[in-house]
């Protein structure tokens, strides 16, 4: 999951007021804050997914759950259960461990940082990566100048393209493009992550984040 589950993303992966308080950092986006979506398939409520950002000393600390039941005729046909924490020194993962249940398919991945390197482990293997490092992480300014992130479902260092569209009523809008479906992101005046929206199953639905309040 891009910091969001598989069925989002990709499968692989709306607008209420802030869910939570925040307090922002210019340099390193937000020092705390509590980001609630409702997740919806075709407008169909799904599930929720949850962020949580504290501050613990020099690091912050990103507490990410996501859970998901599609059902068919009211009987449960895909479950999906993501958690990860990932703890970050200025603009850059420190460490990330993430734990995915993807109906029944389980996945861990898990980075922790070595000097100036970032040694990953994944369903795919093993790999190290240099400098900063970033994740999906929507909530942090900083992700919209990427050209690459860190999948914390697969552990792939993966190429991205973030380019603003425009405008419109949820708030400024912006696609993210990559190996998989366009994610399209919305923020308020403020630069705070509202809502989400993605193509799945192949383009055929639409899955879509929207902010609750607590």
């Amino acid at each position: 999951m891009r910091t969001g589950p598989a069925l989002l993303l990709a499968a692989a992966a709306l607008v209420a007021q802030p869910a939570a308080a925040q307090t922002a950092d210019a340099a390193t986006g937000p020092a705390s804050g509590t980001w609630a979506f409702e997740v919806l398939l075709d407008g169909q409520p799904i599930g929720s997914h949850r962020f949580e950002l504290r501050r613990e000393g020099e690091e912050r600390v990103l507490d990410s759950r996501a859970e998901f039941t599609v059902r068919i005729l009211g009987i449960p046909a895909y479950r999906y259960h993501h958690h990860a924490v990932e703890r970050w020194r200025g603009d850059c993962l420190a460490s990330l461990e993430a734990q995915t249940d993807d109906d029944g398919k389980r996945s861990t991945v898990k980075a922790r940082r070595d000097g100036g390197v970032l040694a990953v482990s994944g369903p795919r293997g093993e790999t190290r990566l240099e400098g900063c490092v970033m994740s999906f992480a929507y909530w942090h300014p900083a992700m919209q100048r990427q050209t690459r992130l860190l999948n914390a479902q697969t552990g792939v260092h993966e190429p991205v393209r973030i380019e603003p569209v425009g405008t419109d009523a949820q708030g400024r809008h912006l696609r993210l493009s990559g190996p998989e479906q366009p994610v399209d992101l919305w923020y308020d005046a403020q630069g705070d992550w509202q809502a989400l929206a993605s193509k799945v199953s192949g383009g055929k639905r639409s899955l879509s984040y929207r902010r609750v309040r607590p």
